[in-house]
């Protein structure tokens, strides 16, 4: 199989969610599981736990990876999308599954960019973190690894089939 254009954007696409997602762990660095207990947490003691539980390197390391990560739903969008267009190309997609491929990595980013508002906000106000704030943002944060990882694993089950499919020479 020849790679098409669309494979060298998807390549390349991947390649740079895989580069910032390791900038932005980087970044992270030992307060990366915190991050994650912000995400989910379902109360304001929960959350305001978490941000008083970070240590001032912790805290500088939690602010610093904001910046990249305002740019980063972009890429794991576009590169979502691109896998939807190209996968589109290799087998037949309903209409409706082929909306929804498009749809939800769209989505998935403009939570990602709610929930990065929300978080750097509460960081510097912690008198707004509230339960109803707190279980929106999570409510926002969880829709976004949802719809992004189902999005991922649609696609990574239905280029497997592909390309198992190639491999045995049925298309």
């Amino acid at each position: 199989m020849t790679l098409t254009a669309l494979d060298g954007k998807l390549i390349g696409w991947s390649a740079a969610y895989l580069l910032s997602q390791a900038n932005i762990a980087r970044l992270l660095g030992p307060a990366g599981p915190k991050l994650l207990k912000t995400q989910t947490a379902l109360s304001a003691r929960t959350y305001r736990g978490v941000l008083d539980s970070m240590d001032e390197a912790e805290t500088a390391r939690f602010r610093s990876h904001f910046g990249p990560d305002m740019i980063h739903p972009v890429i794991y969008g576009v590169a979502l999308c691109t896998g939807a267009k190209r996968l589109g190309q290799l087998t037949e997609l309903s209409p409706t599954t082929r909306r929804a491929l498009y749809a939800a990595p769209v989505v998935a980013a403009a939570a990602d960019y709610v929930e990065n508002v929300v978080d750097l906000y509460l960081l510097d106000h912690r008198d707004r973190i509230t339960d109803p704030v707190v279980r929106a943002t999570s409510t926002v944060s969880i829709t976004k690894w949802v719809l992004s990882l189902g999005t991922l694993a649609y696609l990574s089950q239905g280029f497997v089939r592909v390309w198992a499919g190639m491999a045995t020479g049925r298309r």
